[in-house]
């Protein structure tokens, strides 16, 4: 699958600035330091200017951490999700919601894979937590109970993850820095537990997908979430001995 960048339209265009423009006025007292410092290492490629073109995107990221954008039509299967992390190949839709939906989807679009999830890959620590992610997911395909587990665990990463720099609580997790509501509830709301990470604890902890998150889960650093998934990998990989012997 490619992306056809000649059928976008001018709409599209206008729905993209408008996103893009709300939300970097939105996160700049909001976002992950590290993710404002990648957003504007990419302007040459990533800005409100001018729709996302993944051919010049991949050229950039193929002189930081080599990764590339894979065209996907929508949700994709797990095993082909893990597959394409594990090869550091991130999927993304091509389409882009419209205006009278900006702020509601049922499922991801350009804005959130493109916007919410690529600048931080050229983060050295999160890149290799997402690569490391991806070859863990691709050696337990079989083992639903660890799927299972992992797809929490990128739920309240990847996704809906908050970080507190410099004593400030942050947001890094894509699902929240496309989320103009979110990403202000997420930090203010009196409503919702904010708890500090625990590996153990995310992985046995339930999510919801159709509404706002009632519960995250805060991280040191993006260094500390590199080295949970070495850790979650050598544990794992040792049960797996032990049960074979």
């Amino acid at each position: 699958m490619k992306q056809l960048y000649e059928n976008y339209t001018k709409e599209d265009l206008v729905v993209w600035s408008t996103l893009f423009n709300r939300q970097m006025e939105n996160l700049k007292n909001k976002a992950s330091v590290d993710y404002l410092y990648a957003l504007d290492e990419m302007k040459s490629v990533l800005n409100a200017n001018k729709l996302p073109k993944f051919e010049e995107i991949n050229d950039w990221f193929s002189y930081k951490t080599d990764w590339k954008i894979e065209c996907v039509p929508g949700l994709i299967p797990v095993d082909q999700f893990f597959e394409l992390l594990a090869d550091k190949k991130f999927p993304s839709s091509t389409w882009l919601r419209s205006m009278d939906k900006l702020d509601y989807l049922e499922e991801p679009d350009m804005f959130h894979d493109v916007f919410g999830h690529i600048p931080l890959l050229s983060n050295p620590a999160y890149s290799e937590f997402i690569h490391q992610f991806g070859k863990l997911g691709k050696s337990f395909i079989s083992n639903e109970e660890k799927l299972l587990q992992l797809q929490r665990l990128y739920w309240f990463t990847i996704e809906f993850g908050l970080i507190m720099e410099d004593d400030k609580l942050r947001i890094y997790g894509a699902g929240i820095l496309s989320s103009f509501g979110e990403s202000i509830s997420s930090l203010n709301s009196n409503e919702i537990e904010r708890l500090d990470f625990d590996l153990m604890t995310i992985l046995q902890t339930e999510f919801c997908t159709s509404e706002m998150q009632s519960n995250y889960f805060i991280i040191e650093s993006l260094l500390s979430l590199k080295n949970s998934i070495i850790t979650l990998t050598n544990k794992w990989q040792i049960n797996e001995l032990e049960y074979i012997r």
